[in-house]
């Protein structure tokens, strides 16, 4: 399992590239649900196509971000267990 969150959350610069984009085109999307539903009926058609890729993108991206905040957290819990571990056992 860490082995998935550590590669989830290597790039974190890239994840966030992909929300930005996952919520850019969720934005298009609302624009032509809206365009739809005052204008043409099928501007919504492309509007729902687009806003389905939208939320598996900025998803994936979100859960990139999210995984390479956990990744930290598990780092810094080995390490500090590992400190606790060493001064336990210089105090033996």
């Amino acid at each position: 399992m860490r082995r998935i969150i550590y590669r989830l959350g290597s790039h974190p610069k890239r994840s966030l590239r992909f929300f930005l984009c996952g919520l850019a085109l969720f934005a298009l999307s609302v624009v032509l649900i809206a365009l739809g539903y005052v204008y043409q009926a099928w501007l919504q058609l492309p509007g729902l196509i687009i806003l389905a890729i939208a939320l598996g993108v900025a998803g994936y991206g979100y859960l990139g971000i999210f995984a390479n905040r956990f990744s930290q957290v598990l780092s810094a819990r080995d390490s500090a267990k590992a400190t606790a571990k060493k001064a336990f056992e210089d105090f033996k």
